[in-house]
């Protein structure tokens, strides 16, 4: 590939995806008729993504070899006034990057998802839903322009609503699903008013002549306000990302979509969706580098959600259920480097936590797969002789995420908690001491699942209620509480096996030109006379192998070494300590179990005070003043007037001549009586 890259190439990797999930859905379900059965399903999708990685990984050589860069339109929907709608392309090392991660994340959960929907009646419908929501994101992280990036912002978002009610006979499916669109909607009304405001003051959608007029924009104060226009519109696209990044409080979404079958919570959490937050913000750098007030707000939600989200993280009993916590925690790691304006420390993260979290959801997957659809950790143990490969793999996913020296985790996370320790703005104390705590609580909740379910006694054959916890309740007849675990399929494992690879190596084989080199050059803006955390960071670099061995005596790894130590003692030396201290600190308990109690308020404050609201809106306007006044009441005038009227309109000629005769008499007496 040449320097210059070409947009017929560039066009075929959303495309491909597309292609295979058009073919998937119209001809591979009862919708289309089931022309094509499941193999020719699973190999055309399978194709289609593997195409559009190849072809990435070919655009991201060309990027970082040769410096190759495109921004161009594609098509020109419409102009309205001097505002272009139009389908483009930016490829820069932001956007070659995050085409590879998603692209062979969700290569690796098409091969899985062979092995672990191979019982379900929706096969080829899951096929066709993960072929669009790969095109969905990677319209959204190919665009040069606000209007493209918002079209792959809610395609995600209606997708994943497809996905998290994949199986829509179950209720709490169903109801998963809708709160995760609404809650959505909420972040994505903040999200349209900040493009909006871009539109309105700057004239265009396209990224980069917004980002020239940048300056500006920071001239300009909102109308009726003193309030920096630029810290409204940061602010504004950051309540998008809080929604689709599901950063506190509008997070609650995401736990619930555990619902899920696993292979789709892996794409959702690792790769793309809750990413496309942390990576709209990091393409707006330009602007967010011109309000410390946004920067500053952005920094105290995401410590907000990195360590309150780690805590409920520690008494989840769903497998599945404790890595989506981590990924909440993770997130807001992610944010908070956003907030200290190292946006490619952020970026960085985002990389390393898409291998790590994909493989420990698709190994959680694989351990529900093998423990017979049971995924409550408490009725586990000794896994790890029954299922030698997801256990060996499910223990490199897990000394990633705590930041264990050496591994992918650990140069994004050290690199997030040295940003925050050295950025001076309002909140950055809170935030250091907020992500250093997280450090432990992560180690403790990764390390308590992984002894539970891998270590330990076998506990799997005295399940009490084991079918409760089957994802395929139509195959209960088949997974008794005896049956022993097992490894599960090739199929399953090999994308282990592919995602462990770089989960290991790919923080100490990219940290340097991501984060010190000219990797995301032109792509990422960071005033360094205002925000020196990378520049600090930059200074104390020596490379790779000096900052793993120096992690071995920073805090971060002696509080992620103590948190692997306390939940080994407390769940494999003395597991009658978590009881104890459940029954000592009773109210703390129930606060985590009820999740800040969000929920509640969610659904009989916020919800119930909105349908109250609504309510009065339609009996009140609907009904009473434009069904009742305005639309009933005016016919009802129309029909009273024309009654009247009527009367004068009879048709009869002798009583328009009465008429005509009356009006004369009247005439002249007026005259007669009045004029004289």
């Amino acid at each position: 590939m040449s320097a210059t890259l070409s947009a017929s190439t560039l066009l075929a990797v959303p495309l491909a995806p597309l292609v295979g999930a058009v073919v998937a859905g119209l001809f591979g379900t009862k919708f289309g008729g089931n022309h094509i059965g499941r193999k020719v399903t699973h190999s055309l999708t399978i194709l289609g993504v593997l195409v559009a990685f190849i072809i990435s990984a070919m655009t991201l050589k060309s990027v970082v070899a040769d410096g190759a860069r495109f921004n161009a339109t594609i098509y020109e929907w419409m102009v309205v006034g001097g505002l272009k709608m139009e389908v483009g392309f930016l490829v820069d090392g932001l956007t070659a990057m995050m085409m590879c991660v998603v692209t062979f994340v969700s290569l690796m959960v098409h091969v899985y998802t062979i092995g672990y929907m191979e019982e379900d009646e929706g096969y080829n419908r899951f096929f066709a839903y993960i072929s669009l929501f790969t095109f969905s994101m990677l319209m959204l992280v190919m665009s040069n322009n606000m209007l493209q990036l918002f079209f792959g912002w809610e395609a995600v978002g209606l997708v994943s609503y497809l996905l998290i009610g994949f199986w829509f006979n179950k209720p709490t499916a169903i109801f998963a699903n809708m709160k995760a669109f609404l809650v959505n909607r909420v972040g994505d009304f903040g999200f349209i008013l900040g493009i909006g405001l871009i539109a309105a003051y700057a004239g265009t959608l396209n990224y980069g002549e917004a980002f020239a007029k940048a300056n500006t924009l920071a001239g300009i104060t909102f109308p009726g306000t003193e309030w920096m226009l630029v810290t409204v519109i940061c602010i504004c696209l950051f309540i998008g990302a809080m929604g689709k990044s599901a950063q506190f409080p509008l997070h609650v979404w995401l736990p619930d979509s555990m619902e899920g079958p696993t292979p789709i919570s892996a794409l959702i959490h690792a790769a793309t969706m809750v990413t496309a937050g942390i990576f709209m913000v990091a393409r707006m750098s330009p602007l967010f580098e011109l309000s410390d007030t946004a920067l500053s707000f952005i920094l105290v939600i995401g410590a907000i959600t990195a360590l309150f989200m780690g805590f409920l993280g520690i008494i989840q009993n769903d497998i599945k259920r404790v890595v989506a916590y981590s990924t909440l925690s993770q997130l807001g790691y992610m944010t908070v480097a956003l907030g200290a304006s190292a946006y490619s420390v952020a970026v960085f993260h985002l990389m390393t936590h898409a291998f790590f979290k994909a493989l420990l959801f698709l190994g959680a997957g694989s351990v529900i797969i093998g423990m017979h659809h049971n995924q409550d950790i408490r009725w586990m143990g000794g896994v790890r002789k029954y299922m030698p490969i997801t256990w060996i793999t499910s223990l490199l996913g897990s000394l990633a995420l705590i930041g264990t020296p050496f591994f992918a985790g650990f140069y994004s996370k050290d690199s997030i908690i040295e940003a925050v320790h050295e950025s001076h703005l309002w909140g950055a104390q809170f935030a250091y001491y907020a992500v250093l705590a997280g450090v432990f609580v992560t180690a403790f909740y990764s390390f308590r699942m992984y002894f539970l379910v891998f270590h330990g006694k076998e506990r799997y054959d005295q399940n009490p209620d084991a079918h409760h916890h089957d994802e395929h309740a139509e195959h209960d007849d088949d997974h008794g509480h005896g049956h022993k675990p097992h490894e599960s399929p090739w199929v399953v494992w090999l994308p282990l096996v592919l995602l462990a690879i770089p989960s290991v190596v790919i923080g100490f084989m990219t940290i340097e030109p991501m984060l010190f080199g000219e990797f995301f050059k032109g792509a990422i803006a960071v005033d360094a006379n205002k925000h020196h955390a990378m520049t600090e960071l930059a200074e104390a670099f020596h490379g790779p192998m000096a900052m793993a061995i120096h992690g071995l005596q920073t805090p971060p790894f002696w509080l992620a070494l103590a948190g692997v130590v306390l939940s080994f003692y407390m769940y494999m030396v003395n597991p009658a300590l978590p009881a104890a201290i459940k029954r000592a600190f009773g109210p703390v308990y129930r606060l985590l179990d009820n999740k800040y109690y969000l929920d509640w308020i969610n659904e009989n404050i916020i919800a119930r005070g909105a349908h109250a609201f609504g309510t009065g809106l339609w009996k009140g306007g609907d009904q009473a003043l434009i069904d009742g006044a305005v639309v009933n009441g005016s016919w009802k005038v129309v029909g009273r007037v024309s009654g009247a009227v009527r009367w004068l309109q009879s048709g009869y000629i002798y009583h328009y001549a009465f008429a005509m005769l009356l009006g004369i008499f009247i005439l002249m007496t007026y005259f007669v009586w009045f004029k004289r």
